[in-house]
């Protein structure tokens, strides 16, 4: 049978392989816009036309397209590079953050536009939801793409040196739209070879023995890598500016399996298909070991111990299976309760969730000859959120300098935290260095629930104590936060989250006692918020409690207690000498919400025998993490007259569009005039990554110094050049007016590059991330409860936001819509479950119900006008900071309209139901 297909109206021939799908097949001939989501037809990412119809590739048979016209995100656009309608509407609205999901949304969007009038027209485009029901945006909260959908249009285009303060589109739009932005696996290696991973049946196990005989036997299987070929070091997964904060307890290949997933062994073959067969026969003897999986139990005398480790590794008390612990007071707390009127205490518990980033976890390694010098060097394509912090640590996993690694992050496709990791790089580079050749590792979506991270569960325990105004008298938090098999951010998350919740409320007396607890399960790691999200679910939740028993306003209650403009903050180790107030934006965050309960009318057209309520909660963060978080920057001016930026943080929709628009501010010229380079170790010395919301805060600051001092030394040059007096050298668009004469950039360059001097017409710049200041949110809900059933609807959704000066509206609001979005599915549905072994029970999205278009409100956002006295042009962090009220918000709605006090998430529908069911009998 003679197979032909036709691919962006470009034939092909070649016959697909037995069982292989139609996305596959079409990356494997550089149509790299088709992306992989989850395999299974749950996220549509992979959505193509066939024949004009929308399918899902990673479901559809490649041998059913012979025949056929399939269209990929590449061949919407027109003859001549004239967008599709659909993608300059993406474009126009910026219906997209990371971008990895466009495509999908694109070609969805682009058929039911062409049904539009036809026969075929059944109204889908008018009815979103059920026309988005096979698509999932993890990161925009969907209100832009449905603006996108509508025709709105967000983007703008200042003058030369007015772009800060405006909703100016990312760098990377067009190529987004296109299909043509580069993620990690969107190259072409030649001679790549691919790596399975095999992975533990077992919670806890010692490896007896490995046969790997039969493995080897198997056609296209090159190698296989066990716990004899890992390097003996100990590290951590985790990446921080200082590897001391994480334990060493985690070894690339480990002859002690840990939790169900583990990785025991890793196959590398010439496909995917002959690494999963090898992995399926290899032999592996275990001797099984006691587990535990409840970190109340871990923690108990006599319990299995999971890492029997000396203090050189970190762990706190090994013996006990504490990875860290924090204990602090201050005043007397019996003396507090005993001056209180109302003392109040409950239990709260919070779930693992996935991140669930679009892009799994993978990379790809290979050799190249070094920039410098003689011999070769590995290079490592990862989707990570730090590329310096993890060649760091691969050069000393393996015993090589900086010179002899390159890391690089194309465009990644969704972190939350979760990319903070180093999940994939080590053992590829093991695999690439032992075999010298290109080395691929993917991971699944299954893998990804079970063997990348999860947020911490916690179990907070308050207890509040307050007089009958109101004022409180004495706070109690306790925290216990389960890190899993492995204590990767473990120490870090339980300390951040007992931060700045212990600092938001005034009491004279305050104790804080918190522990991180090794159990036999999947390891948790960072996540949007750190911690602290998990601990403001259970303080806001009680302070609402409070104001009832108290008969008093809540946000009243919460203007008495919380902390002031001029306020000192006190967290468990004290002051912290580098944390301020740079600026207040918390009073106006509550007054945003008192606006909404006074003007709101959402609850008129709520069906008879509904429930309404209202709830609202607040939170504070600081804008980076303590202990340095460092950044470099570089703008040069360029032969043709324009600017490069040249910068470490990794791009996935978390704002770097932002260090153009203040490279543009500061050298009074248009960021069409400026390009960026990022993300790679070869680019700058040295960025500690894309995490902690420092993307506008401390690489923007870098980039800022940079710029500014660009400006000056120009200024300089020009002056010299001309022989006019500096004070009288104008620097605009694309040239410089000194006392009437005009001096074009591209007239500098080359006097500069004639006279040796290129090093004056560039600057750098570096921000370490100290000082630091906070930022302020409030969320506020009305909602609606069905009694009979249990089904909850949002009628509103109000946000206040203290990002101070906003550098970018359109793309900072898209930031706080994605974190409430994301922390709505956190509250209402979301949930990594296991069972008593501690195995993931829920590896696919179908089993995990991510948020998708119809679960997500309309979400009014609120900046607040502050200016930061710390930021870069008073601006603030806001990447994290959404997410941390929504849930208690959410909670204390659902308490108003039911009278139930929900104190574990998530709050499901069917939890909603049982629990009004038992209360009213």
């Amino acid at each position: 049978m003679t197979y032909e297909i036709q691919i962006n109206e470009q034939g092909f021939d070649t016959e697909p392989r037995a069982g292989q799908c139609l996305r596959t097949y079409l990356r494997e001939r550089g149509w790299f816009g088709v992306k992989k989501g989850c395999d299974q037809g749950d996220c549509g990412a992979c959505t193509v036309h066939v024949d004009g119809q929308p399918v899902h590739s990673c479901l559809y048979p490649a041998v059913r397209a012979g025949g056929r016209c399939v269209t990929t995100v590449e061949g919407l656009a027109r003859e001549g590079g004239e967008l599709h309608p659909a993608q300059q509407q993406f474009l126009d609205a910026q219906g997209f953050q990371c971008g990895f999901c466009t495509a999908g949304f694109l070609m969805t969007t682009s058929a039911l536009q062409a049904e539009q009038g036809t026969a075929h027209d059944d109204g889908k485009l008018e009815d979103l939801p059920r026309a988005f029901k096979g698509n999932i945006c993890r990161c925009t909260g969907y209100r832009a793409i449905e603006d996108a959908v509508r025709g709105v249009r967000h983007t703008e285009s200042p003058c030369a040196g007015q772009a800060v303060g405006r909703s100016l589109g990312a760098p990377a739009g067009p190529q987004v739209v296109t299909g043509t932005a580069r993620y990690t696996f969107d190259v072409e290696v030649p001679g790549l070879l691919h790596m399975k991973l095999l992975r533990s049946p077992h919670p806890h196990a010692r490896i007896v023995s490995i046969d790997t005989t039969d493995a080897l036997q198997v056609p296209g299987v090159h190698a296989v890598f066990t716990h004899h070929d890992a390097p003996e070091h100990l590290y951590s997964s985790a990446r921080h500016e200082h590897p001391t904060e994480d334990p060493m307890d985690t070894r690339v290949l480990d002859d002690v399996v840990r939790f169900v997933g583990q990785r025991v062994a890793a196959v590398v073959a010439d496909s995917e298909q002959a690494a999963e067969e090898g992995c399926r026969r290899v032999v592996v003897t275990y001797e099984e070991l006691p587990y535990v999986t409840d970190p109340e139990e871990a923690m108990l005398p006599g319990a299995p111990v999971i890492h029997p480790k000396g203090p050189e590794s970190g762990i706190f008390r090994a013996e006990n299976n504490v990875c860290g612990e924090v204990h602090h007071t201050i005043g007397d707390m019996e003396q507090g309760y005993a001056q209180a009127d109302v003392v109040l205490e409950e239990t709260f518990h919070t779930q693992r969730v996935q991140h669930a980033s679009l892009e799994t976890h993978g990379s790809v390694a290979w050799f190249e000859p070094k920039e410098e010098g003689d011999g070769e060097r590995i290079t490592v394509r990862s989707s990570t959120q730090a590329p310096f912090l993890t060649r760091r640590a691969l050069c000393a996993l393996y015993d090589l300098n900086e010179d002899e690694v390159r890391v690089v992050a194309g465009r990644v496709g969704g972190g939350f935290g979760g990319k903070q990791e180093m999940l994939t790089e080590d053992i590829v580079v093991l695999a690439a260095l032992k075999l010298r050749r290109p080395v691929k590792l993917e991971f699944t979506r299954a893998e990804q629930f079970y063997g990348a991270t999860t947020r911490h569960p916690f179990k907070i325990t308050i207890k509040i104590g307050a007089k009958t105004d109101g004022t409180l008298t004495a706070l109690r938090i306790r925290v216990l936060s389960n890190t899993g098999a492995y204590g990767n951010h473990g120490p870090a998350v339980m300390f951040h989250s007992v931060g700045e919740s212990f600092a938001v409320y005034k009491a004279p007396n305050k104790e804080v006692e918190a522990y991180s607890v090794y159990t036999n399960g999947v390891p948790a790691g960072a996540f949007r918020g750190y911690g602290l999200g998990q601990v403001l679910f259970a303080l806001e939740s009680m302070m609402d409690e409070l104001a009832i028993r108290l008969d008093m306003d809540p946000l009243a209650l919460r203007e008495k207690n919380v902390i002031g403009a001029g306020d000192h903050m006190v967290t468990p180790i004290g002051h912290e000498p580098d944390l301020f107030i740079a600026s207040y934006g918390m009073k106006q965050c509550m007054d945003v919400v008192r606006r909404a309960i006074a003007e709101d009318t959402s609850h008129r057209d709520v069906p008879e025998g509904w429930l309404t309520g209202t709830g609202s909660a607040v939170a504070m963060i600081a804008t980076g993490p303590p202990g340095g978080h460092f950044a470099d920057a570089r703008v040069s001016l360029l032969r043709d007259g324009t600017y490069d930026i040249a910068v470490g943080t990794a791009e996935f929709g978390n704002g770097t569009t932002v260090h153009k628009q203040i490279t543009a501010g500061a050298l009074n010229t248009t960021v069409d005039r400026i390009t960026v380079r990022q993300s790679d170790t070869d680019v700058v010395r040295h960025d500690t990554g894309a995490f902690g919301s420092a993307g506008t805060v401390v690489a923007g600051k870098a980039v800022m110094l940079a710029a500014d001092s660009l400006a000056e030394r120009l200024k300089t040059f020009a002056a010299r050049h001309t022989g006019v007096p500096r004070h009288l050298c104008t620097l605009g668009a694309e040239a410089f007016d000194c006392a009437g004469r005009v001096v074009t950039l591209k007239e500098l360059y080359e006097a500069a590059y004639d006279k040796n001097k290129l090093d004056e017409i560039a600057a750098d710049g570096h921000w370490s991330g100290s000082p630091r200041s906070v930022a302020f949110n409030a969320q506020w809900f009305r909602l609606a409860v069905d009694p009979d059933t249990g089904e909850m609807k949002i009628l509103r959704s109000v946000h206040a936001a203290d990002a101070g000066k906003v550098m970018n509206p359109m793309q900072c609001r898209g930031q706080v819509e994605g974190g409430v979005a994301q922390a709505l599915g956190a509250t209402l549905f979301e949930t990594v479950r296991v069972d008593e072994r501690g195995e993931v029970t829920t590896a696919a999205f179908r089993r995990y119900r991510l948020p998708q278009y119809a679960d997500v409100p309309r979400t009014e956002v609120h900046f607040m006008e502050t200016s930061d006295a710390i930021g870069p042009l008073g601006a603030k962090s806001m990447s994290e900071s959404p997410f941390n009220p929504v849930a208690p918000a959410f909670a204390n709605a659902l308490r108003d309209a039911t009278g139930v006090r929900f104190t574990q998430l998530p709050v499901t529908r069917d939890v909603v139901w049982q629990r009004m069911r038992a209360e009213s009998e």
